[in-house]
């Protein structure tokens, strides 16, 4: 026997022979060839629809509100106003700005993992406290939550929390008596009790309120990182996060309070992840139920996070393991909230009368159902349209064999799902009725991990030169409100 050939290798077979025989007719990439030859082309094309899309929702909004007056934006599909201006946080956004476009993606690649997280929470406050600073302070954050409809309106009607918490649905429905603000009533007392809390210790009023609001919702991004690190691939988390830190989301995150519950949904996946994959499930697990439980207390919208839950759980390899703390941590909010006195089920049921008895009830749905969409294409941007457009190639590619046994795919597939989990939860929501104007502030939880998706891009300078570009003239153009 020739000593030189594998013991499993047939007699009179060369040497080199499998790597001279052609590649099995069911193997060749022809298709991954071909996307990534016309890639480029293909990415821009998605831009371009997407720009299509906001500017057919301009014209169309434009004309509806001045002929009918049912939109009740001033700027359609924003609910903004046309206002060019500068301000103190000029310099600083441009600062920002070019900073994370020039160093950002080297930075990303070479920082330890640790100081990336904070580095990516660091950035993001800067970011978002400078574009909210364009607009002044008082204006772009001390006085955004104390506005009519917002929550610092009732902090006194909460001397008493639980009697506030048990009377809470009495004053849902515009016309029962001393109705809540609009904000206040269309959401779980959840962030209300925060804002009471935060005043109770000593950092009342509007600007400590649009502080914690900037810090807490600039955490989000370092969550996402984590969760696509834990269920994907570091390198993969590595190159998202110059986008995720410079995302025109921000514009909305300053100062509004669904950018703190961004943050907050987004670390109870992140949690969850470790929970399922990681070494210490009933600490993480507790902690993502913790943070589920409350996210469903501060918006009845949130609990379309059970598809992106639904998403996570299949990727881990530990997925039952955890699953007793997540639910007993997951209860926790519910049952406090509960025995206090308000009722989820109840209060939800009467919003949705509330909704319809106001401008939720003339909005047009034919017109929301996809202007919503262009609000979308603008918060994330248009590295994360490109960024999509990928992803759904991605996913193609994914057999339903594969699917079976999730925990095999590809860091690309597995990232891929993830970014296509929000996209569902965010269709659902905009299908449901409950999501009609203002989405570019209420669908910012989801905004997040459809930023991800910019993992998948080359060229990361140009893209962060274009979503930079459109988040400084967002928010030099406009005065967005809410």
């Amino acid at each position: 026997m020739n000593r030189d050939l594998p013991p499993d290798r047939p007699p009179g077979l060369p040497q080199d022979g499998p790597r001279d025989l052609p590649d099995p007719p069911h193997d060749p990439p022809l298709d991954r060839i071909h996307d990534r030859r016309h890639a480029p082309l293909l990415d821009l094309s998605a831009v371009l629809a997407a720009a299509l899309l906001v500017t057919a929702a301009a014209l169309v909004g434009t004309s509806i509100e001045r002929r009918h007056h049912t939109l009740f934006v001033r700027w359609p599909p924003l609910f903004a106003q046309w206002e060019p201006h500068l301000g103190p946080g000029t310099p600083a956004a441009l600062a920002v700005a070019v900073a994370v476009v020039a160093y950002g993606p080297p930075l990303a690649t070479r920082l330890p993992w640790r100081a990336l997280l904070w580095t990516s929470w660091g950035t993001a406050t800067a970011w978002t406290f400078s574009l909210a600073l364009v607009d002044g302070w008082q204006r772009g954050i001390a006085g955004r939550l104390t506005a009519t409809n917002e929550y610092l309106q009732v902090i006194d009607r909460f001397h008493d929390i639980p009697a506030a918490l048990r009377d809470f649905t009495h004053h849902i429905v515009s016309h029962s008596p001393a109705p809540w603000p609009a904000h206040i009533a269309g959401h779980p007392p959840g962030a209300t009790v925060t804002f009471v809390l935060l005043d109770r210790v000593g950092l009342g009023g509007g600007g400590w309120a649009g502080v914690w609001c900037i810090v807490v919702g600039a955490a989000a991004p370092a969550a996402v990182l984590l969760a696509v690190r834990t269920l994907a691939a570091e390198e993969l988390a590595r190159r998202a996060a110059p986008f995720l830190v410079l995302a025109p989301a921000a514009v909305w995150v300053g100062a509004s309070a669904d950018g703190y519950f961004a943050a907050v949904a987004a670390w109870a996946v992140a949690f969850l992840a470790l929970a399922v994959t990681g070494p210490r499930p009933r600490a993480t697990g507790l902690a993502a139920g913790l943070l589920l439980g409350l996210t469903a207390y501060l918006s009845y919208g949130l609990t379309l996070f059970v598809v992106i839950v639904a998403a996570v759980l299949p990727l881990g390899s530990r997925r039952l393991r955890p699953l007793p703390y997540v639910l007993a941590g997951l209860a926790v909010f519910p049952l406090l909230f509960t025995l206090l006195g308000f009722n989820w089920w109840e209060a939800y049921g009467l919003l949705v009368t509330r909704y319809y008895e106001g401008v939720g009830g003339v909005r047009p749905y034919g017109y929301w159902i996809w202007a919503n969409l262009a609000c979308t294409a603008l918060i994330v941007g248009p590295a994360t349209v490109a960024g999509l457009r990928r992803t759904a190639a991605t996913a193609a590619r994914v057999t339903p064999r594969a699917l079976r046994r999730p925990r095999t795919l590809s860091p690309e597939s597995r990232l891929a799902l993830l970014a296509l989990a929000a996209l569902l939860a965010l269709l659902a929501a905009d299908l449901s009725g409950m999501s009609k104007a203002e989405t570019e502030r209420i669908w910012l939880p989801f905004a997040m991990w459809l930023l991800s998706a910019c993992a998948f891009l080359p060229r990361p300078r140009a893209w962060l030169t274009a979503q930079a570009t459109l988040a400084l003239l967002l928010n030099h153009l406009l005065l967005t409100g809410w």
